[in-house]
């Protein structure tokens, strides 16, 4: 039985929560030059890397509306990204397990952003980057986005309650890119998948988490909860990657991307000198 605290009915369109004009941001002026005796301020100079240098000006597809990950791949200086977010199904069989069902999913994507703009007016992507992302309690279950404010609580409820709180967090990383030479496929592929486990505080209460729930914050994420916002509310610690946990181990995608872009092109040039 559900207790009071619980909400007995979703809300109308859970899955779109924020109205259009809820979305828009508030307008903002931003300041054109330093205050009165005070130096400009400016963010670091761009990763001056092979990888990074050789895809600079070229496309870099991003095949995800996630804005959280736009936000950290613009740490590392891919700012002028084009988000094509895959359509596909996400119809993984979850008896494949958390990290297996994540990695096909992501595989899923990428192949599919990257064979739809292959041909395109725009020309071919020089990278292709597709992540997913679920969390999973201790016993394998996958957790995705919630589909009610009913189920979203449950949720996070559960989070609490078992394994002392602790559960783990998975996403899988696939970035694609073209190889100068016709050696089928045609292309160069690596794949990563990032685990982090999270510990909910058990001494957060049913009337926080329900509180936490009506923030909508967490309607569109795996597992119901931002840890990068307000969700930080509700874990204790962690144990492995922060931002893997937001969606997207930067680390990790950062040696993917040398991979499919650096080496291929070392290896043919060491070929070609044979």
């Amino acid at each position: 039985m559900a207790d009071k605290n619980t909400p007995l009915e979703p809300p109308p369109s859970y899955d779109d929560a924020a109205s259009p004009s809820a979305s828009k941001p508030a307008a903002t002026s931003a300041p054109k030059g330093a205050l009165p005796g005070r130096p400009m301020m400016r963010g670091p100079l761009p990763l001056d890397l092979p990888a990074l240098n050789m895809i600079r000006g070229k496309r870099v597809i991003l095949a995800s509306a996630s804005p959280r990950r736009r936000q950290l791949l613009a740490q590392i200086g891919l700012t002028d990204l084009e988000i094509i977010p895959c359509t596909l199904p996400e119809d993984q069989d979850y008896s494949l397990g958390p990290f297996a069902y994540v990695l096909a999913t992501a595989e899923n994507k990428a192949r599919h952003i990257y064979k739809c703009e292959i041909d395109s007016p725009k020309g071919e992507p020089a990278l292709v980057i597709a992540a997913d992302t679920v969390i999973s309690t201790h016993m394998g279950q996958i957790l995705e986005k919630p589909r009610s404010e009913r189920e979203h609580v449950e949720t996070l409820k559960m989070l609490r309650d078992q394994n002392g709180g602790w559960h783990k967090v998975y996403t899988a990383v696939v970035c694609m890119a073209p190889l100068e030479s016709a050696v089928d496929p045609g292309y160069a592929m690596e794949t990563h998948v990032e685990e982090t486990s999270v510990k909910f505080d058990q001494s957060i209460t049913d009337e926080l988490i329900v509180s936490y729930v009506r923030t909508r914050e967490g309607a569109d994420k795996a597992g119901g909860y931002g840890i990068q916002g307000v969700g930080s509310i509700l874990v204790e610690k962690i144990d492995g990657t922060f931002d893997n946990v937001v969606g997207l181990p930067l680390r990790s995608t950062l040696m993917l991307i040398e991979k499919v872009v650096v080496e291929p092109q070392q290896m043919e040039t060491v070929d070609r000198a044979l």
